[in-house]
């Protein structure tokens, strides 16, 4: 092995290639600029690491003069999953908002102006879009992340945002391969099984990945599941059947393949981040995520010293830890050439157009039409009936209407219910009564998040509609449970903008 200027050899080097680990505090600590110098070659960034676009733009400048050419990934795909504004909450909707509109241009222009504004800041690596077709709507992790559960639908939008990311600089990663949205369990908490034919995983998961790699993604994230049909013992991050197998020879795909995060206990929680990284490398992977939850340099030089380790105990070719090393700096070399749009070429409120086309209004039967609503002149109640955070969202980013409800009508109040304990039909007979003391004499607006999926959520909208028939239900999730309320508002996400459109709609504010 060749020892390098800098003193580590190219083995060790490549170890440090083929990482992709996160950090905490705003600008980057002294180990991490040490590892850079070393080989690491790439970084992730969450939203601990962002607090403004200039700050962010400082940071990714610290890290390149470290190294011109490194990686910088974030988790950004617009909608709930925000790192670039994930204090305030997106400034576009998510892929079930456009697949919603179903204009593929849209979709388009919406992920180009998003890859600007991530380019601008320095970073050119974006673990999005999702392609999950979300065909199991009890989804707890995917939902409206996904663009429907339509397999068409999604593969064009997918090809449509890999186009659009691109064009600004930024390369896609396009997830979850061979596909999250037939499943009922999260991977951050355990392991989730997928049992359908290959036959049926090849029709309906399969084709949004063919269709991002006709459209030149240049990185695919492998997900955490096990698919029998596929590969009946390891889960598909650590499976050469699905990496090499499927992806390389039957798709014929030759991008980077970056692991989901390493630390989610559907690895973690039976092979260790350790081991499980050394068989994700021997499967195919290129890349490993790891630094959602563990972001150190202990931790960086646990899965170094794992990868050097297994191969110089032969469990791991070398040439194999060397092949994916390349593909990363191939990665860094394409970045380091894309084009950087200077100016905006669909007008900052791109966002806002695309969530007011996403809205879905529906009145309830025998009170009219929605183009009859009398729009709110008086300030309402906002009552935020509010599931548990999905991980991947995080409970840090705000959601729901009451923040633009009371922009535009000041004096709103509003209150945040859950389920609490007990029975959940109980549970939310109490959350929607507590809701109706606390809203008095007015107008209720009750908001949800995947109503079908939390029966808790659904009796607390019993109890008030029962009240009050006159509430305004605004549904931020999978609009999959059958409208209802004085007027049912579905926005298909819960982005920022997704709150603004269905603002404007209850108090009759005109577009912008």
């Amino acid at each position: 092995m060749t020892t390098l200027a800098s003193g580590t050899d190219t083995l060790t080097r490549d170890a440090l290639t083929v990482l992709q680990p996160g950090f905490t505090g705003t600008t980057a600590p002294d180990w991490l600029l040490r590892r850079l110098g070393e080989g690491l070659a790439s970084v992730g960034l969450f939203g601990r690491n962002i607090a403004s676009p200039g700050q962010l733009a400082a940071l990714t400048a610290q890290l390149r003069a470290e190294r011109d050419d490194v990686l910088v990934a974030i988790d950004e795909e617009g909608g709930d999953v925000t790192r670039l504004e994930v204090r305030s909450g997106s400034s576009f909707p998510g892929n079930h908002a456009l697949g919603a509109v179903d204009d593929v241009e849209l979709t388009h222009q919406v992920a180009h102006e998003l890859g600007r504004r991530l380019a601008s800041c320095g970073v050119n690596l974006n673990w999005a879009p999702s392609a999950d077709v979300n065909s199991d709507p009890r989804n707890p992790v995917i939902g409206v992340r996904s663009f429907g559960a339509d397999t068409e639908l999604a593969a064009r939008h997918t090809a449509a945002y890999v186009t659009g990311l691109q064009s600004a600089g930024v390369a896609a990663c396009t997830k979850h391969f061979p596909g999250h949205g037939d499943t009922a369990v999260d991977s951050h908490h355990a392991l989730p099984r997928i049992d359908v034919s290959a036959d049926v995983l090849a029709e309906r998961e399969l084709a949004p990945f063919r269709a991002a790699i006709a459209a030149g993604t240049r990185a695919v994230m492998s997900a955490h599941i096990l698919v029998p049909a596929l590969d009946p013992d390891r889960p598909a991050t650590l499976s050469r059947r699905i990496l090499t197998g499927l992806l390389r020879d039957e798709l014929g795909y030759d991008g980077l393949i970056v692991t989901d995060g390493m630390e989610m206990r559907a690895i973690a929680g039976t092979y260790g981040i350790e081991r499980g990284s050394v068989l994700a490398i021997a499967a195919g992977a290129d890349a490993i995520c790891v630094g959602g939850g563990l972001a150190d340099d202990a931790t960086v030089l646990r899965l170094r010293d794992a990868l050097v380790g297994a191969v110089r105990a032969g469990e791991l070719p070398e040439e194999r830890l060397a092949e994916a090393a390349d593909r990363v700096r191939a990665l860094a070399r394409w970045a380091g050439t894309a084009g950087r749009p200077a100016e905006s070429t669909h007008g900052t409120e791109i966002g806002l157009h695309a969530a007011r086309r996403a809205l879905t209004v529906t009145a309830a039967p025998g009170l009219g039409s929605p183009d009859t609503f009398e729009p709110l002149t008086e300030p309402p109640y906002v009552a935020a009936l509010t599931p548990v955070a999905n991980i991947a969202v995080g409970d840090e980013t705000p959601w729901g209407v009451a923040a633009e409800l009371i922009h535009l009508l000041p004096g709103t109040v509003t209150g945040s219910f859950s389920a609490g304990d007990g029975p959940e039909s109980e549970a939310g007979e109490s959350a929607g009564r507590a809701a109706l003391q606390a809203a008095g004499p007015r107008r209720i607006v009750a908001v949800v998040r995947d109503e079908h999926r939390h029966p808790w959520m659904a009796a607390a909208l019993d109890a008030l509609l029962a009240a009050r028939p006159d509430t305004i239900v605004v549904e931020m999730g999978v609009p999959q449970a059958a409208p209802r309320g004085a007027l049912h508002i579905a926005t298909h996400g819960a982005a920022r903008v997704c709150g603004r459109a269905a603002a404007e709609v209850v108090t009759g504010v005109p577009g912008l």
